[in-house]
């Protein structure tokens, strides 16, 4: 398991408090909380790793996405081994390490909210994966520990000389080749109802296009357009940035991107429709493709190949820390089997794309 896996996919939700305050629980257990496993500090019970799994299973399910029964077994055995890692991890934490980690999970959640655009579809996005905010920070938070102590034991003894910073740039020349990309912004007014995201009446979609019309006079006579952006466009996750995207060819609607790019600087286009209603394009910038320079991707591929080196030596540090707790299965739970396929992918909570968020298109899992 990565280190990506591991800091994306720990289910901790054993940790997080009650559920979602809107869930009625049982007043008595159906039956017995068997403890799973256990070690020198720790220990996971049955309802723990059925939580783990409920959450995993909406997770899935939120972004379309469904569990064969046939899996169950196998994805169980997962999520009991990462439970039981998160918890070996946490025990190692240091306070400087919950400290760094509390610094890296509120930037994680506040670029999370700003992505999502409003608090509004934030909270709707956490909903969507059965989160509670404080549910969803406290995970984050957790993960960011993990990560945190792993760095601390593995990444800071990597050393990666400009040698093979430069060797590497050199074989690899076609991952540093970027396409053309344009920085513009939008204004939406939406054809879909923000509750249900069904198609408005052919009425409302002429009253929003008249809406669309006049707007449009008023950026072409010079009003601010980022102003005009922040008060009426309904897209939640660019509305508040003034409406602004930054794309290469291929990200968005087509009828969009089309427009976008056909746009000089600080031009304005005329009312462009897709299927999420009406919009307004005005271009900022062209960026022609190229190839990015060494000294400028120099950290960022630093890092890369240091968590690659970490990648290779995690299974080993894993088993030696589940070693020497003296890990335990119990009441029929096992390890995972050795080389099986990790679980599916689970999107951390506000990463999924808004379903009244464009231009953007759709993508299918």
């Amino acid at each position: 398991m990565s280190v990506a896996l591991l800091a994306g996919l720990a289910i901790t939700t054993s940790t997080l408090g009650a559920t979602k305050e809107n869930t009625t629980k049982p007043a008595a257990q159906a039956f017995p909380d068997d403890l799973l496993s256990k070690g020198k500090g720790m220990e996971v019970k049955r309802s723990q790793l059925d939580e783990a799994f409920l959450q995993f299973k909406a997770n899935l399910n939120a972004r379309g996405q469904f569990l064969p029964e046939e899996k169950r077994e196998l994805i169980e055995s997962q999520l009991l081994d990462r439970l039981i890692i998160t918890r070996l991890l946490m025990n190692k934490a240091t306070d400087d390490d919950k400290q760094k980690a509390r610094v890296a999970a509120d930037k994680f959640v506040a670029a999370t909210k700003e992505q999502a655009g409003s608090e509004e579809s934030f909270n709707r996005q956490l909903n969507m994966m059965n989160f509670t905010p404080a549910q969803f920070d406290a995970q984050v938070l957790e993960q960011s520990i993990c990560k945190e102590v792993i760095d601390r034991d593995l990444k800071s003894k990597i050393t990666v000389t400009d040698e093979r910073l430069q060797k590497y740039y050199d074989e690899h020349g076609s991952e540093f080749e970027r396409p053309e990309t344009v920085r513009a912004a939008h204004i939406l007014l939406s054809t879909r109802d923000s509750n249900t995201n069904q198609e408005l009446s052919e009425e409302k979609k002429k009253e929003k296009k008249q809406q669309m019309e006049k707007l449009l006079e008023r950026a072409k006579k010079g009003e601010e357009f980022a102003a005009l952006a922040k008060e009426f466009s309904e897209d939640p996750a660019s509305k508040n940035k003034g409406g602004e995207y930054t794309f290469r060819r291929g990200q968005m609607a087509p009828e969009f991107e089309t427009a976008a790019f056909a746009l000089t600087t600080n031009q304005i286009s005329d009312v462009v429709t897709t299927q999420f209603g009406y919009h307004i394009i005005k271009l900022y910038e062209r960026t022609p493709a190229g190839k990015l320079e060494l000294a400028n991707v120099k950290n960022d591929l630093k890092d890369f190949l240091a968590r690659q080196e970490v990648d290779g030596q995690l299974k080993d540090y894993l088993d030696k820390l589940k070693k020497d707790a003296a890990v335990e299965y119990l009441n029929g739970a096992k390890p995972p089997i050795e080389g099986s396929a990790d679980a599916p992918a689970e999107q951390p909570p506000g990463k999924p794309a808004d379903k009244n968020a464009a231009p953007e298109k759709k993508k299918t899992e």
